[in-house]
């Protein structure tokens, strides 16, 4: 009813592709910057209910390594989206699936560090809750990104993108580097700060 209603109104999406790509990015940064209130928070509630204690238990040895994996990923998706950018589709499938194999990875190592953490902070402490929240909200985001990854992969394969309409990837991208430097802020303020 709505759609023809517009129909006959005669309004049609009428925007050229350059004035839809910068509303596109401006959407997405504004999701990003509503997205970083949300970590913020969580991290300031880290340290407004733990101050700067931290348990001695934190698998620092894991913490490092999914930290590279994850910033290894960010690497891989910023030369997905250069491939893609420049009609590179070997190159964009091979990183982009090596993006989605770090996330894995991550995720692995996420699973790992919950199954641990469980043991030495239950989520009935102040610091297990505070833990695992934190973990949780940023796991959820590595997933978001990882079904998006794979989206891409699948819409790219059918053809759906080129080196003049790849908004799909660069899209997905951002976001994933987004999710990246969350962790960033995630990994000192559980695992490093300390007096």
């Amino acid at each position: 009813m709505a759609a023809a209603t517009v129909e006959a109104a005669g309004h049609h999406d009428t925007l050229d592709p350059k004035t839809r790509l910068r509303a596109n990015r401006l959407g997405l940064w504004i999701f990003i910057a509503s997205e970083s209130f949300l970590f913020a928070a969580v991290i300031a509630a880290r340290f407004y209910l733990l101050g700067v204690d931290r348990p001695e238990h934190l698998n620092q040895e894991l913490a490092l390594l999914i930290t590279a994996v994850l910033l290894l990923s960010s690497v891989s998706a910023f030369r997905a989206e250069d491939a893609m950018a420049h009609n590179d589709r070997p190159a964009f499938f091979r990183n982009m699936s090596a993006t989605l194999f770090f996330g894995l990875v991550f995720m692995v190592g996420v699973f790992f560090e919950y199954r641990e953490g469980m043991e030495f902070f239950p989520p009935q402490t102040l610091y297990g809750s505070v833990f695992f929240i934190t973990i949780g909200l940023h796991a959820f985001h590595v997933l978001t990104g990882m079904i998006a990854l794979a989206l891409v992969i699948n819409l790219a394969a059918k053809g759906h993108y080129g080196r003049d309409d790849y908004w799909g990837v660069e899209a997905t991208v951002k976001y994933w580097h987004f999710v990246d430097v969350a962790w960033v802020f995630i990994y000192p303020a559980l695992y490093l700060v300390s007096w």
